[in-house]
């Protein structure tokens, strides 16, 4: 018997002292907030990660100084032997040195992948807000900031110093294809082709547009005497926009369909017009050099033709990639075959690479409008030839996760090593010096403000053609507009590639300075990346609130508390199915509670209704009836007395039943069903009151959530085969 007043079971027999439910309720008495978060760090082994990192940091400063001595007294003793003995063993040393050091580049991107880990545990549970990308970048910074400051270096520092030295061109072939080809797969075809026109305004008149603006700026508020084609490359990179962030957020908060269109749609369109642009005035750029073959001087009219020629040929390439990318699919049709799911994602991502390749370096046009439209005719005719549609979007999403932080981290391993580095300097100090990042600020609110000014230059012709907009999604479409992945990637393939040209000049004095011009472009990329991902990102979901565009509506919480009842009521069938088990007889239903949140909200009613239902459906030959004594004392009010076995489904029945019945006895109901049989003589089978007036607003809000169920159910059964 139970001690405690009130208690169910206050009034059995079966046990003295105080029951296990009421036991529980005792206040647990702490020694301090000390000892829980002592705990919290043991628990999580919090301090065992750090001291891995600091051992591994120290392991590292170890073995490069090792290996510093080693090579000090094999050059000693080698001095000690003859010439040509010392000369074959400083061959030999500088291979060995080289192959080592060649080693290295396996370390910095499975440990940034590593540290990523961490950093999305850290933000998916505390700092939600906070976009991935924009720490891994800050990350990076500090790496790169560390590089010609830690003497000597240790191995990670190595592994730093050679990715962030890799050619240009091999950046973009290893970091767009995967980037661009989950976000073109992922596009609905559809509203693609509805809002097609509008995003050709924004992807070409709109990039060129910001992308002189820009370089206006750029040249006459910077003091830096760039040269127009130079400033012209500079407002290209950052015309190139990142939906990654924004389409998360997007997403969570459920933005209407054209919303994510414009915003995702626009991007795809703009990096390929961006990275066309980015190719003509480089050339330009480059051929400022005076060396032969580096970069061409290109006019008007062959800039015309280059650009028709980079765009159409792109997407004729990507078109063609694509359609036999379908052909191979229709013939992997083994959905049973697990090795021939395989086989179709290996067709995917080499089709993707491969035609940025044939685009990029073969036929020399714009190898992402090649990805893009290689993509999107996958997605129109190959997705429903898929065997298993999960393995490759799960395939994919890793892909560019991995990417993504890659990138991220290298670029801002960059900007660090030119925040830092010492070797830029003009007589007059740092590269990066305290006018700089005040133009940085200056340059972050012109591109704010060129972006609103094109957005709503625009907005009479957008808003008339495709599938329209308004001045809301306009507003957020202009806030939203990151710059990230494509713009970081295009800044560090030009300073790699004006480094690589340059060490031909015989001039040292104009060799820094175009390696200083570029230096500042990419400190400044990187600056407007940053801030973008920790301004804007951050502060869109707020905005997107405060302009009602995910506002819900009565409908649409109707809806969703529906669903959410129903979700409720099929659990608990599915608790009361276990419970007629042996094995799950003895769970203490507070342990279910804690694990499973809205068992909390469940009542003795809603309970016993669920135990009905489970009698309902199931056969009577095979029905087995539930322990549920150990679950009883819990959903017992204090006031409430013990049914009867006879009465324990009776009361949410009878309410159920008794709303059910004064719905259907209801004059409101009886003048509908009255009007609606009137209806059928005058329009042949309709089930709606046609004398009743409907909210327009109402009706259009049930209408896309049938849609979107619609669309939802197709896309269950696509993965299902």
């Amino acid at each position: 018997m139970c001690l405690k007043k009130n208690c169910p079971l206050s009034n059995l027999g079966n046990s003295d002292g105080i029951c296990c439910s009421c036991e529980r309720k005792k206040p647990q008495n702490h020694k301090g907030a000390h000892k829980s978060y002592r705990d919290f760090i043991v628990r999580t082994n919090i301090d065992l990660i750090v001291i891995a990192f600091f051992i591994a940091w120290l392991h590292a400063d170890t073995v490069r100084a090792s290996e510093t001595s080693t090579m000090a007294v094999d050059g000693g003793s080698g001095e000690r032997e003859s010439d040509i003995d010392s000369l074959e063993v400083e061959a030999g040393h500088d291979a060995a040195e080289e192959e080592i050091e060649t080693a290295y580049a396996v370390l910095f991107p499975w440990f940034i992948e590593i540290i990523g880990v961490f950093v999305y545990y850290a933000l998916s549970r505390w700092c939600h807000q906070i976009p991935f990308t924009a720490i891994m970048f800050l990350i990076g910074f500090c790496i790169g900031f560390c590089v010609d400051r830690v003497k000597p270096r240790n191995i990670l520092l190595e592994s730093s110093y050679i990715w962030t030295n890799i050619e240009g061109e091999l950046i973009i072939l290893i970091f767009l294809p995967g980037l661009l080809y989950l976000d073109s797969f992922n596009i609905d075809i559809h509203l693609f082709l509805q809002s097609f026109l509008q995003l050709v305004v924004f992807a070409f008149p709109m990039v060129l547009g910001g992308t002189a603006l820009t370089a206006l700026v750029a040249y006459y508020i910077f003091p830096y005497g760039w040269s127009f084609d130079l400033c012209m490359t500079f407002g290209s990179i950052l015309s190139a926009t990142d939906p990654v962030a924004v389409a998360v957020l997007l997403n969570e908060l459920g933005a209407p369909p054209r919303l994510k269109m414009h915003i995702s749609g626009e991007s795809l369109m703009n990096d390929g017009s961006a990275v066309v642009f980015y190719t003509i005035f480089s050339s330009r750029f480059f051929y400022e050099f005076g060396l032969d073959g580096i970069g061409e001087e290109i006019g008007w009219g062959k800039g015309f033709a280059l650009f028709f020629r980079l765009a159409f040929g792109g997407a004729a390439i990507g078109l063609a990639f694509g359609i036999g990318t379908v052909f191979i699919l229709f013939h992997l049709d083994r959905r049973l075959s697990g090795e021939d799911s395989v086989i179709q994602v290996v067709t995917t991502i080499s089709a993707a690479y491969l035609s940025f390749f044939t685009s990029e370096i073969l036929a020399h046009c714009s190898g992402i409008i090649a990805v893009l439209f290689c993509g999107v005719t996958v997605k129109a005719f190959g997705e429903t030839l898929l065997n298993n549609l999960q393995l490759t979007h799960h395939f994919w999403e890793i892909t560019e996760h991995l990417l993504n932080a890659l990138l991220f981290a290298l670029g801002g391993s960059v900007w660090g090593e030119i925040i830092g580095d010492q070797t830029y300097t003009e007589g007059q100090g740092r590269l990066f010096a305290r006018q700089d990042w005040g133009y940085l600020a200056l340059l972050y609110v012109l591109l704010m403000v060129i972006r609103m000014f094109l957005i709503y230059s625009f907005y009479p012709i957008t808003k008339r053609i495709g599938i329209g907009t308004n001045w809301k999604e306009s507003l957020f479409a202009a806030y939203g507009g990151l710059r990230g992945a494509v713009g970081i990637a295009l800044a560090l393939s030009l300073h790699a590639e004006t480094i690589h040209f340059t060490s031909s000049i015989p001039n040292e004095s104009a060799q820094m300075s175009f390696r200083t011009s570029t230096a500042k472009v990419f400190g400044f990329t990187g600056g407007i990346a940053f801030l973008t991902l920790f301004i804007n990102a951050t502060t869109c979901g707020p905005l997107l609130i405060k302009l009602g565009l995910v506002t819900p509506t009565e409908t649409r919480k109707k809806v969703l508390e529906n669903y959410r009842q129903h979700m409720i009521q099929f659990t608990l069938v599915e608790y009361v199915k276990l419970m007629t088990e042996d094995r799950f007889q003895t769970v203490d239903f507070m342990v279910m509670k804690e694990h499973i949140p809205f068992f909390n909200e469940i009542t003795y009613d809603k309970f016993m209704i669920a135990v009905q239902k489970y009698k309902d459906i199931t056969p009577s030959k095979g029905y087995l009836e539930p322990s549920i004594e150990h679950v009883i004392p819990y959903l017992y009010e204090p006031e409430t007395s013990h049914p009867s076995n006879d009465e324990k489904v009776s009361p949410g029945l009878n309410e159920t039943i008794t709303d059910r019945r004064s719905i259907l006895k209801s004059s409101t109901r009886r003048d509908s069903v009255a009007n609606i049989r009137k209806n059928r003589r005058r329009r042949v089978a309709t089930v709606y009151d046609l004398n009743e007036v409907f909210d327009e607003k109402e009706v259009r809000e049930e209408r896309m959530i049938f849609v979107h169920i619609l669309r939802a159910t197709y896309h269950r059964l696509i993965e299902h085969g």
